[in-house]
C-alpha cells in the first residue's frame, strides 16, 4: 500500500509541476513581452488556455499582470499541497497556511526558473553563439529583463560579461531569505512545489 501511496505522490507531483511551470513562463513571458508567435510561446498558450479561458471571464487582467494565470497558479499550488497531505494521512490545513505556502512555493519556482534559465543562457552562449533556434531566443527575452540592471552595475570587462555572477549571488540571497520564510510559517516542504 506504501508503494501506491508513493506512486500517486510521483504523479501528482510531477503533473502538477508541470502545469505550474507552464502557468509561470507564460505569466514570465507576458511581463518580459517576448515573442508570443515563438512556438515554444504558442505551446504554453495552447496548454493552459483550457483552463485559464473559463477564468478569465470572471477575472480580468490588472494592466499588464495577468492575474487571472495568478491566481490559477495559487489554487493549484493549494489543492495539490492539501492533495499531498491528505496522500499521507494528514489533516489538510487551513486555507491560509495553504495560501501562504502557496505563495512561497511559486516564489520558489520563479527563482528556479530564473537560475535555470540564466544558467542554460551563459551555457549556450559559450557553445552556440547567434544561434537563432527558438528556445535561445526565448530565454534571451525572459533573463535580459532581470540580467539588465546587473549590466548598467557591472560593466563587461575585456568582452566578459560578469553580470552573471551578481545575479547568481541576488538568486542565492533570495532563495537563503525564502528557506527562512519557510520555516518560520512551519512549511511542509516535501509537499509544497518549488521549494
Amino acid at each position: 500500500m506504501d508503494a501506491l501511496r508513493d506512486i500517486a505522490n510521483l504523479l501528482i507531483q510531477t503533473l502538477c509541476q508541470l502545469f505550474l511551470l507552464a502557468l509561470i513562463m507564460r505569466v514570465l513571458l507576458q511581463l518580459a513581452r517576448a515573442d508570443s508567435y515563438n512556438p515554444i510561446s504558442q505551446f504554453l498558450i495552447k496548454v493552459t488556455q483550457p483552463l485559464l479561458k473559463p477564468i478569465r471571464r470572471f477575472i480580468p487582467s490588472i494592466g499588464k499582470v495577468d492575474t487571472a494565470t495568478l491566481i490559477a497558479i495559487l489554487l493549484i499550488q493549494m489543492l495539490t499541497t492539501a492533495a499531498l497531505v491528505a496522500l499521507q494521512g494528514y489533516s489538510i490545513p487551513n486555507p491560509l497556511d495553504l495560501l501562504i505556502w502557496a505563495v512561497l512555493g511559486t516564489l520558489g519556482m520563479l527563482i528556479n526558473i530564473y537560475f535555470i534559465a540564466i544558467l542554460a543562457s551563459i551555457i549556450i552562449s559559450w557553445v552556440a553563439p547567434g544561434s537563432y533556434n527558438p528556445l535561445i531566443l526565448l530565454l534571451h527575452q525572459l533573463t535580459e529583463p532581470v540580467m539588465a540592471p546587473f549590466r548598467k552595475i557591472v560593466p563587461a570587462m575585456g568582452g566578459l560579461d560578469l553580470s552573471p555572477i551578481f545575479v547568481f549571488l541576488t538568486i542565492n540571497v533570495l532563495q537563503i531569505m525564502l528557506g527562512h520564510i519557510a520555516a518560520s510559517v512551519s512549511l511542509p516542504v516535501a509537499y509544497v512545489i518549488g521549494i
